[in-house]
């Protein structure tokens, strides 16, 4: 696991004690395996690495992305480069899609995760 994996999961690990959400890591869904997945909210995180923006990677990512959908699940993709240049606004970004934060509250920041892929 990297830094920043570790760090993500160190965060979502808590929503448990701090909003009742089970999140739990390298969860099987169908014939994938889920980085993060909140199975309640039907949400999927991926944490997206360089080789997942290769075009081998694009076209998996894009066929799971698929697949995922079609089973009611929305997946959001966080890539390495901007958790480690933005962890609490990808925080912010994941809390704002489960709805826990407030509208009022949340400020669109411009890079909070734009390079994701999917939308929650």
């Amino acid at each position: 696991m990297t830094d920043g994996e570790q760090r993500l999961w160190s965060e979502l690990r808590d929503f448990r004690r701090w909003y009742g959400i089970h999140v739990r890591r390298q969860a099987p869904v169908g014939p994938y395996i889920a980085d993060f997945a909140i199975h309640e909210s039907k949400v999927i995180i991926e944490l997206d690495g360089e080789q997942h923006f290769w075009a081998d990677g694009l076209v998996r990512d894009a066929r799971r992305d698929e697949w995922l959908e079609t089973q009611g699940y929305r997946v959001f993709r966080i890539n390495t480069g901007e958790l480690s240049e933005n962890f609490d606004g990808c925080i912010e970004h994941i809390l704002d899609a489960l709805g826990l934060m407030e509208r009022e509250q949340v400020t669109p920041t411009p890079n909070a995760c734009p390079q994701g892929g999917g939308e929650l």
